[in-house]
């Protein structure tokens, strides 16, 4: 047997998990992906195991709903052929295992570092002297832009070649947000400790994260949640785009001068976040989502006051959109800047907003659907041009359709209070995996535990580590002008990416 079938949400043995010799474990992942759509790694990731590094891979089936898990064990600093050479999907996540352990892939297409962590093997490898692309001509130039910007913003680095006002290559270097959240879950041996960190690890996707975690900790310890408690999540997690997008699409206006439309949604997200603090103290809902209990149940008082709030926010909502589809000034911006193909966006792995902007569905409600996302028949947004204007569209029916996911769901809450012990036991040996679809798209939690069921192994995949490339590609032949509105149309996360 070369892998081992797991759905959303289940742990097994890590014994169980099928080793196979390299060659074979390389020629069985990427012919998996290779020629199907429909498959795509969720994660990959190695770590030290009896002197030997152990390589895990996860490939998603999306029309089977299912997770193909398989490894292979192979020396520290060993040299190997990439799987990037052949799918370049994987080639971020060898990037990550050659930072940490050594390796070296003789055929990856983009060899470079990805987050500098206080424990990669070549301790001379710096942030400060990362190797940037470069192309020698008279004619070119470049621009650098960050780590430090104007105004709130994350670091990041970001350097432009230009022909003139032209983009030609864009690279993106990240890692200064790295906080070593990873080795911080092992470390950490009580519950909150781990659960403020899951709600630490992006703030704008607090409610995926949490929930990510708390679904992999109730699986790894046989943890049973009342349904009141996932209709909770659920409505949290449709809530948590619906302020986001919103505030995205503020930023937007922003970006190209719409004062209107900048000003009016902004304060529409205002009344959603602070629905938020009403819920559970805090506008990002931390402290909201709890492993095995819900502390703040969803009353029907809760429901009513959401109601009112969304019966005002939806007239509103739509009443600018449709003002900013029919505005010759902002579609002269959105249509055709930022432009990515289908095959493009397919063979580096994208996923969420950012694949289903050009037909690629990814979409973990419908493909490995958690929760009570089974119940709802989710239908993915899909639009057909790529560019920044699909971006700017996807959200907007997005939006509606998660107030319509609400309102059903608060018929059938009744703010019953969960029983719960405090306690959790993890099954000892064992690999856990949780996938969540955050509003940039999926966010995948995978844990494996040792003898005595500690944490052995955290891995955290959020969406931005898949897109940063696609934003790169984007705006490539575009005005470097057009930059910050194609940033924004993404608006992927720093510190999601670097952990």
């Amino acid at each position: 047997m070369k892998f081992i079938t797991l759905i959303n949400n289940q742990s097994v043995p890590s014994g169980n998990i099928p080793e196979l010799g390299y060659d074979s474990f390389l020629d069985f992942n990427t012919e998996l992906i290779s020629g199907h759509p429909e498959r795509h790694c969720i994660q990959y990731f190695g770590y030290l195991d009896n002197g030997k590094i152990r390589l895990v891979s996860c490939i998603a089936d999306d029309t089977e709903h299912s997770i193909l898990v398989s490894s292979s064990r192979i020396d520290e600093k060993s040299s190997l052929k990439s799987f990037s050479g052949r799918v370049l999907a994987f080639e971020k996540f060898e990037r990550e295992i050659s930072e940490n352990f050594g390796i070296l892939y003789t055929d990856h297409p983009w060899m470079k570092p990805v987050r500098y962590p206080e424990n990669r093997a070549d301790r001379n490898s710096t942030i400060a002297n990362y190797p940037f692309y470069s192309i020698e001509s008279e004619e070119l130039h470049e621009v650098g832009v960050g780590p430090v910007h104007a105004g709130i913003i994350e670091p990041g680095h970001f350097r432009f070649i230009c022909n003139g006002e032209q983009i030609l290559h864009l690279e993106i270097q990240l890692g200064y947000q790295h906080r070593g959240v990873e080795q911080l879950f092992a470390e950490k041996k009580k519950l909150i400790q781990r659960t403020v960190l899951a709600e630490s690890i992006a703030g704008d996707s607090v409610v995926e994260h949490a929930s990510a975690f708390a679904f992999l900790m109730e699986s790894l310890s046989g943890t049973r949640v009342s349904r009141e408690v996932l209709l909770s999540r659920t409505i949290a997690q449709e809530l948590e785009r619906i302020a986001i997008h919103t505030g995205d699409l503020s930023a937007l206006c922003t970006d190209i001068a719409y004062q209107l439309g900048s000003a009016v949604l902004g304060r529409l997200r205002t009344p959603i976040i602070n629905f938020f603090q009403e819920w559970c103290g805090n506008r990002l809902a931390k402290g909201l989502i709890r492993t095995g209990y819900n502390p703040f149940p969803f009353t029907t008082d809760l429901a009513k006051r959401l109601s009112a709030v969304l019966e005002a926010f939806e007239p509103d909502f739509i009443e600018i959109n449709n003002e900013i589809s029919k505005l010759p000034s902002s579609l002269s911006r959105f249509e055709r800047t930022g432009m990515l193909n289908y095959e493009q966006l397919l063979k580096i792995g994208t996923v969420g907003m950012s694949a289903r902007m050009n037909t690629l569905v990814r979409d973990i409600r419908l493909t490995h659907p958690y929760g009570v996302y089974n119940e709802i028949n989710h239908e993915p947004v899909i639009k057909h041009h790529g560019d920044v204007y699909s971006r700017v569209q996807i959200r907007k029916p997005e939006v509606l359709q998660s107030i319509a996911y609400i309102r059903k769901l608060m018929k059938e809450v009744t703010g019953e209070e969960s029983s719960w012990t405090g306690k959790i036991s993890l099954a000892p040996d064992s690999f856990g995996i949780s996938l969540t679809e955050g509003w940039r798209g999926e966010v995948c939690h995978a844990c494996i535990t040792d003898h005595s069921g500690d944490i052995k192994v955290y891995k955290i995949k959020d969406p931005s580590f898949h897109n940063w490339l696609a934003l790169a590609l984007a705006v490539r032949n575009n005005e470097i002008s057009d930059f910050p509105v194609s940033n924004k149309s993404f608006d992927l996360s720093y510190c999601g990416h670097d952990l």
